[in-house]
């Protein structure tokens, strides 16, 4: 009986091939945006989650405020958090701390490389983190002593081939220091927040510093004891440190490691990802296979009228109506099952270029994970049973002698329920065309937004020690290039200036506050085109007075405050020259000048207060550059930095695209947002498509009937497409007050954010009416255009 089921279903699938292709390549394209979207949230939401000890381990940030300032909260602490809170608290059981995650110089005999993921952590890592499996060394003896060094599978391979890494020396940073191999670690799982391609033992950056719960440069992780203990250990700790600290407001938060991800605010060793965006487009998708399920049960409720004298012969011929009813529901699973089949080919296909979309490293093997194919086969069984049960249950309740009589018509329900599919699609159509357009618009407001500095034309490149100590020679070489306008050096670039402070105008720090501070040079406002509001320039000698290599001068430092700085400190730009100024109690000093206050973090925050201060020490150099000949100017600088600083491979970025990738998420979800917004249209098209063509098939007498009493092509053209006008409308009714709601709220995370013109839904609606008036015009011109004779020949 089955067998029979599934015959006559591929007969009269293949029977009506047009129907069977729209719906066939609608629920294809609908379940491979499914299977691509579930593989990536099965990633994003199992980050993490392959530790043994997840539930045990916490992320420790720091939050704290000066004089009673706004509090500020940071992922760093100080090397005393561990040590100082383990003494104390008997939940935590164990701790690492560690520091890096960026590019690392390393050198293996006349080879040098820049690796990215150099991490110095502390010995107890591999006890903490004990699902990082080491494939050669000890966990507890690897990084037990100085200079010594864990390194990954693949990047030993890449440095010394088949051979043994153990017991080599590789040379590592500006300083060429000698580090041991003691281990070969497996590479880290793409689902790991902290991925390492070198593990430097914390001891080699020299003794910890256990006075001060300031100096934050490392980032720490605590082993409880149970996973209740977050929960008992959180409130213990603010009280602890209201005792343990007296000049400021200081204290810690616990966040669990497996949350980090998806939850946090604070990016770690690499930036995370937002809940919310992985709920936007898995919903997205969702829809997108809900829109081809409809098209399926639109067009099969639309043919039930030209399908009711087979289910009125089949009755008469004995056939229940449960087998009626399952000869659909056959039919529906055999439509789907190929689909599903199409689309695991079609998104094995498509995953490269989704990865690169994503920008994840999602494998095809990971398609064919238990997970996935329970998923899948619940997604089969879904469709066939909601797409294929209500043509089954109409079908199926056809009365044979009404049917054989030809006095059987199509219900009045079954065309209201058509229509309200169609307003469905074209909802979720019009929906994502204008979450598209807010969307692009907003990234286009961050792209084009004035920031208050220039970041065209500058390429940034990594300095070390050795590379500081050639700073005024770097720069008279890099500037014998006329396409160079200016060189500076500094902590921080503009885009996004990360360090913390104490602000205060008295030596005794009474009113302190803390602040957003950046070390630069004399060249650091030129290369940037910062706005000087009040005061002057630093110069050459500022930072001659902040040299400490001179025991005989104290420091003293010439400051540059923001607008915002010099307002919390109650000063007019114009009256801050001058005044005396400390930052944290080493820094005496002056102001300088104030600058226009400058966006130098993400648009999601306010500009805060910013000091800019003279120092002779840099991590990246700016390269201001006219923009003509760029790639002869690269050449130069290549030239430059190979014969001044051989011991470095030259790398370099544009400091737009570090800009860029402060918005990666955003931009990503602009990205899927276009792409599934055109899936959505041309989907919705196709079933209108489909159901246009349907409906003017069932009205191809009457049309020749009103041709030959006399009415244009024109007319009936208009009448045709009228129709489906007015439902294509209502959509739009109904999408605009949910896509105004939900932008809003999406808007409201950015301080700075564009605004929602009433055009976008203009445009948004002529968009999808004229797509569907082109889709419904062609059919009904068509059959407009046809010969009458040959319309009432038809019956």
């Amino acid at each position: 009986m089955i067998k029979t089921y599934f015959k006559i279903a591929f007969r009269n699938l293949w029977k009506n091939k047009t129907f069977t292709f729209i719906n066939l390549a609608g629920l294809t394209v609908g379940l491979t945006c499914v299977i691509l979207m579930v593989l990536y949230i099965q990633h994003e939401l199992s980050y993490d989650k392959f530790q043994k000890n997840a539930d045990r381990i916490a992320r420790v940030t720091m939050e704290y405020s000066m004089s009673g300032g706004e509090p500020r909260k940071i992922v760093m602490t100080s090397t005393k958090v561990l040590p100082a809170l383990k003494r104390v608290f008997p939940e935590i059981e164990d701790g690492v701390r560690m520091s890096g995650g960026r590019s690392g110089l390393v050198k293996y005999e006349d080879k040098v490389f820049i690796e990215p993921g150099f991490i110095h952590a502390d010995s107890t890592f591999f006890s903490v983190f004990s699902s990082f499996k080491l494939l050669k060394g000890t966990a507890d003896q690897v990084l037990k002593a100085p200079n010594m060094l864990v390194i990954s599978e693949s990047a030993g391979k890449k440095l010394f081939g088949n051979d043994d890494p153990v017991g080599k020396t590789l040379q590592v940073g500006a300083a060429q220091t000698n580090y041991l191999i003691t281990g070969v670690a497996e590479d880290c799982p793409s689902n790991s927040q902290i991925k390492f391609n070198f593990l430097a033992s914390f001891s080699s950056l020299g003794p910890a510093q256990e006075t001060t719960y300031f100096n934050a440069n490392f980032i720490t992780y605590f082993l409880l004891k149970d996973k209740a203990s977050i929960a008992s250990l959180q409130p213990k700790i603010a009280p602890f440190m209201k005792k343990d600290m007296t000049d400021a407001a200081m204290t810690f938060h616990l966040e669990p490691y497996t949350s980090v991800h998806l939850h946090s605010g604070l990016d770690g060793f690499e930036p995370n990802s937002n809940i919310n965006y992985i709920y936007i487009t898995g919903g997205v998708a969702l829809l997108i296979l809900i829109i081809a399920c409809f098209t399926y049960v639109n067009l099969s409720t639309a043919r039930s009228m030209e399908r009711a004298k087979e289910v009125g012969i089949r009755k008469v011929s004995g056939a229940f109506r449960s087998q009626v009813f399952w000869q659909f529901i056959g039919e529906s699973s055999l439509l789907t099952g190929i689909a599903l089949i199409l689309s695991f080919v079609l998104a094995g296909l498509l995953l490269p270029s989704f990865n690169e979309l994503a920008e994840r490293s999602l494998s095809l093997s990971g398609l064919l994970k238990p997970s996935i194919l329970i998923i899948a086969l619940l997604i089969l069984t879904s469709i066939s049973l909601l797409a294929g049960s209500y043509p089954a249950l109409i079908l199926s309740r056809f009365q044979p002698v009404k049917v054989l009589k030809g006095t059987f018509r199509n219900s009045s329900s079954g065309t209201w329920i058509r229509k309200s599919l169609t307003v469905f699609q074209f909802t979720v159509s019009a929906f994502l065309i204008i979450a598209t357009f807010v969307l692009q618009r907003q990234l286009k407001y961050i792209q084009t937004k004035k920031l208050g500095y220039d970041r065209e034309h500058i390429v940034v490149l990594p300095m070390d020690s050795r590379i500081n100590e050639k700073t005024e020679l770097f720069k008279t070489a890099l500037k014998k290039d006329p396409e160079v306008l200016a060189v500076s050096k500094s902590y921080n670039t503009p885009v996004n200036i990360m360090g913390g402070y104490s602000m205060s105008n008295s030596l005794s720090n009474e009113n302190a506050m803390s602040v957003k501070a950046n070390p630069i040079d004399e060249d650091y406002i030129k290369v940037n085109n910062l706005k000087i509001i009040a005061g002057t320039d630093l110069s050459r000698q500022d930072l001659l007075d902040v040299n400490t290599s001179d025991t005989t001068r104290k420091p003293y430092f010439h400051y540059v405050l923001n607008e915002s700085a010099a307002a919390a400190l109650g000063w007019k730009p114009e009256e801050a020259i001058g005044k005396r100024m400390f930052l944290g109690d080493q820094r005496p000093g002056e102001v300088k000048a104030v600058i226009k206050d400058f966006h130098f973090a993400s648009l999601h925050t306010a500009v805060e207060p910013l000091v800019l201060f003279p120092d002779n020490w840099g991590s990246v150099m700016q390269v201001k550059m006219t923009g003509n000949n760029m790639s002869q100017t690269i050449a130069h600088l290549e030239k430059t930095w190979k014969e001044l600083a051989p011991h470095r491979p030259f790398m370099y970025t544009f400091m737009d695209e570090d800009y860029n990738k402060m918005y990666a998420s955003e931009m990503r979800t602009g990205d899927v947002f276009k792409v599934f917004a055109t899936i959505a249209i041309l989907l919705a098209c196709m079933g209108l498509f489909g159901l246009s063509a349907y409906s003017v098939q069932q009205r191809t007498k009457e049309i020749g009937i009103r041709k030959v009493l006399g009415a244009s092509s024109a007319r009936i053209t208009v009448s045709l497409v009228n129709q489906f006008v007015k439902l294509v409308f209502i959509s739009f009714l109904i999408a605009v007050p949910v896509a105004w709601m939900l932008s809003e709220k999406w808007l409201s995370s950015f301080v700075y954010r564009t605004d929602i013109p009433v055009y976008i839904f203009l445009v948004a609606g002529l968009s999808i009416t004229f797509v569907a008036m082109f889709t419904v015009g062609t059919q009904a011109l068509r059959a407009a255009l046809s010969n009458p004779v040959k319309s009432l020949r038809t019956e």
